[in-house]
């Protein structure tokens, strides 16, 4: 298999990705080098290798959640740039059509 202008345009295309004509040059060749060295490891032979699932066997420490009040509600709306007595305001942003 081998990259050309069409398969650039076309998974830019999907991508949603413009290039610029001297840039597809590049990528074209890029490409084609990363699917020769995907060929090259195609060349191994893998039979008795066992699926990498995890890089290690290191398990996650998990702890309890505590619940803890780090910052009060009037800590929370001083800086605020519009707010009341007890909540932030914002602006509308749902349209009812």
């Amino acid at each position: 298999m081998s990259i050309d202008h069409k398969t650039v345009d076309e998974i830019a295309h999907l991508a949603r990705l413009e290039f610029e004509n001297e840039a597809k040059d590049e990528i074209v060749k890029d490409m084609n080098r990363m699917l020769s060295f995907i060929n090259k490891l195609n060349e191994l032979n893998t039979d008795h290798i066992e699926p990498l699932i995890y890089m290690t066997d290191e398990k996650n420490v998990m702890r309890e959640d505590e619940v803890i009040q780090t910052i009060s509600q009037q800590e929370a709306l001083k800086n605020a740039p519009k707010k009341d007595s007890d909540y932030f305001k914002v602006s509308k942003v749902i349209e009812q059509k």
